[in-house]
């Protein structure tokens, strides 16, 4: 068994975004050329394409509907200030979904025991009925509900270290106590939710950072407050929002880590998921949007995985 593969598809290069958007396809260029260089060792595999049902687990089958229906034929659209589609957003978009999906098999099948999942756009953003923060999917809850249908689990948790709280995955765990939301994020910043009054039914635990701290502060949270929250909840299965717009270079945000806190960080996410889910661990890109800043990032992370 091969111990940590990747997931990721050149489907994810030809979602169009506007001139100057962050979330650009050389996002994923970097992340191919860091796979490329250091990791051509790893076990690689392409993303399907999610089902409907997989997909309306989450989000109802409307919604899919809805989406699909305005992916436009030439040119683009916007769906919100930040979220916009073009000719070859709806496959890339299933393909980031249908790459969690595949990553929740292979860890339950025994055919990895870690998977990262390189993908865009991301999808932590989206809500239930909502696309927003360039996010159309929303990938963590897909595959963690699939990992309950299809794989028979009850208990998934999703940890999240994105600088921008995930406010999709939050809203689709919300009044699920079997399913456990945990994430560090900058507050204030988009998209505004994310305090530590924001509980669901127990089940959510947010650990607010302000701007300027640095990795010792958010290594901390986790340390002290979000693994012992995640672990009381004994998760079968942990999947992991791995966005790295906390790092210090990123324009979007303004924490403080640099790559080896990302190492960190994940080192100690493993470490959990080894404790109390068998190993279990998915890992989803979600943001970064210093091409540098993310390339020597996901290497940090990776190389924690491996």
């Amino acid at each position: 068994m091969s111990k940590l593969s990747v997931i990721t598809h050149e489907a994810f290069a030809r979602h169009p975004v506007p001139m100057g958007h962050p979330e650009r396809p050389d996002r994923i260029r970097h992340v191919w050329q860091a796979l490329d260089e250091d990791f051509a060792d790893l076990d690689r595999h392409q993303a399907p394409e999610a089902s409907a049902e997989a997909i309306a687990r989450v989000h109802g089958e409307y919604y899919l509907d809805l989406i699909a229906e305005q992916e436009p034929q030439e040119g683009m659209i916007s769906l919100d200030p930040d979220t916009h589609m073009g000719k070859g957003t709806l496959e890339a978009s299933r393909r980031a979904a249908g790459g969690a999906v595949l990553a929740v098999d292979q860890v339950m099948t025994g055919q990895a025991e870690r998977v990262f999942l390189a993908a865009r756009p991301p999808g932590h953003h989206a809500e239930p009925h909502k696309p927003m923060g360039f996010c159309l999917f929303s990938s963590a809850a897909i595959a963690a509900q699939h990992a309950r249908a299809v794989h028979g689990l009850t208990r998934v948790a999703v940890v999240d270290f994105d600088v921008h709280h995930g406010n999709g995955t939050q809203a689709a765990f919300w009044d699920d106590g079997d399913l456990t939301f945990a994430s560090s994020h900058q507050m204030p910043l988009f998209p505004g939710t994310g305090s530590m009054t924001e509980t669901g039914c127990g089940n959510i635990h947010n650990a607010p950072m302000r701007a300027g701290d640095d990795g010792a502060a958010v290594i901390a949270a986790w340390q002290d407050y979000l693994i012992p929250k995640v672990k009381a909840a004994k998760p079968e299965l942990i999947i992991l929002s791995a966005g790295f717009d906390a790092h210090e270079a990123d324009p979007l945000a303004s924490l403080n880590l640099r790559a080896e806190d990302f190492a960190t960080l994940t080192t100690m996410i493993r470490q959990l998921a080894e404790d109390i889910a068998e190993g279990r661990l998915v890992s989803l890109l979600e943001g970064g949007y210093d091409l540098a800043a993310l390339k020597a990032s996901v290497t940090a992370h990776l190389n924690a995985l491996r």
